[in-house]
């Protein structure tokens, strides 16, 4: 059984995104504002006791740059893992902003998170966001005994863990079973 620490990165900027008329994947790029650096800041003091030996993080910016942060403050690298990145309101990228987020999330709400029996739908079903999510965790928990922390999104910690509405720079705490459920 591992220990990990399911972090969600800090509050993120997206207005250099959307000031630009950037769609779609685009806003994965998005840094973090200066509250959401103060959050990772406080999130790895909060942290430090736990002994993690092990710190990996989602490839979205808003996400490296906490765990940028976490990091240095404990003296961790940090490793990246595809796998933790978030979930995708449109599988082919080409949502425009916002409102088709907005939009493709409330219908993800609706269906509880699954597509409905037989019809496929371009957002990610959680049950998909928690499989690649489990065999992320289940890579990166083999070459560690100690606590590990995972810089990733609500979503994600949605996936894993039930938890609805993590707030930015806050954590879960997460017995994971690479053999079975937790």
């Amino acid at each position: 059984m591992t220990q990990i620490y399911l972090v969600r990165h800090g509050e993120p900027d997206y207005e250099p995104i959307d000031s630009r008329g950037w769609p779609g994947m685009a806003a994965d790029s998005a840094p973090l504002t200066p509250l959401g650096t103060k959050q990772a800041q406080e999130l790895a003091d909060l942290l430090s006791g736990i002994g993690a030996t092990y710190l990996v993080s989602s490839p979205f910016t808003r996400a490296l740059q906490s765990a940028a942060i976490i990091g240095h403050r404990l003296a961790l690298g940090v490793r990246v893992d595809y796998d933790l990145r978030d979930w995708l309101p449109d599988h082919t990228g080409a949502w425009r902003g916002i409102a088709d987020v907005r939009a493709a999330q409330a219908e993800f709400e609706a269906y509880d998170g699954e597509w409905p029996e037989g019809i496929q739908r371009p957002w990610e079903p959680l049950s998909r966001v928690r499989e690649r999510a489990r065999a992320a965790l289940t890579r990166q928990s083999a070459s560690t005994d100690g606590p590990v922390l995972a810089i990733t999104h609500a979503m994600v910690i949605r996936a894993l863990t039930g938890e609805t509405g993590t707030p930015h720079g806050a954590h879960e705490y997460y017995r994971f079973d690479a053999a079975g459920e937790v």
